[in-house]
């Protein structure tokens, strides 16, 4: 049976995830549509959705004036949904966002806090090889690209949400990657580069199972 991934296109990398997303389906021949989301009736479509890196506050306030919030508010909740949010998207998915303006109104999948922003401003960017060896191969080192990236600053149910990667600065050490179910949350923007396996790990671990 073909299954449908949406990639919100509100604002932010959006057509990245699609790129990277069609790559993956064309290497690996997937039954799977690559789907753009700007309407309620093509995220009625989707069985997995993707939440892009861009603007937290602009993504959510776009998504209420459409009509969309609430829409995503039961998706993110429906039972057999995957869903996968990169920086803004992670902060769009936490319960709790700490240190912002309030115009920001998160869906609350995710039962963690975040912190926006956490490694400073844009000029504090930074790359990142990290150890995915989650993903079960031997090749687990994946380049991971943080752009004023927020981080996990806490989670509140430990028997949920599962820590899949952390990173070091400045001597501390942060939680930047987060699973909770079907649900997987990244402080980093995989689509920004030309290495797709995290989204072939996304593909095959919550759209497939």
């Amino acid at each position: 049976m073909e299954k449908t991934i949406g990639v919100l296109a509100l604002q932010g990398s959006f057509n990245e995830h699609i790129e990277c997303l069609k790559k993956c389906v064309d290497e690996k021949g997937y039954n799977i549509e690559v789907l753009t989301v700007k309407t309620i009736e093509q995220l009625l479509k989707c069985d997995s959705l993707v939440i892009p890196g861009g603007e937290s506050t602009t993504i959510s306030q776009i998504a209420e004036r459409t009509g969309l919030y609430d829409h995503l508010y039961k998706f993110v909740r429906t039972e057999g949904k995957s869903v996968w949010g990169t920086c803004a998207g992670m902060i769009f998915l936490a319960r709790d966002v700490r240190n912002q303006a309030n115009l920001l109104k998160p869906l609350g999948a995710l039962d963690v806090a975040v912190d926006r922003n956490a490694f400073g401003r844009q000029l504090d960017s930074f790359v990142s090889d990290c150890d995915f060896s989650f993903w079960g191969t031997q090749e687990d080192s994946f380049s991971a690209v943080f752009i004023r990236a927020p981080i996990v600053s806490e989670i509140y149910n430990n028997e949920r949400v599962q820590v899949l990667h952390k990173v070091e600065k400045n001597g501390q050490e942060y939680i930047v990657a987060v699973r909770q179910g079907k649900i997987l949350g990244t402080s980093f923007h995989p689509e920004l580069g030309s290495d797709i396996r995290f989204h072939n790990w996304f593909i095959e671990e919550f759209v497939l199972k």
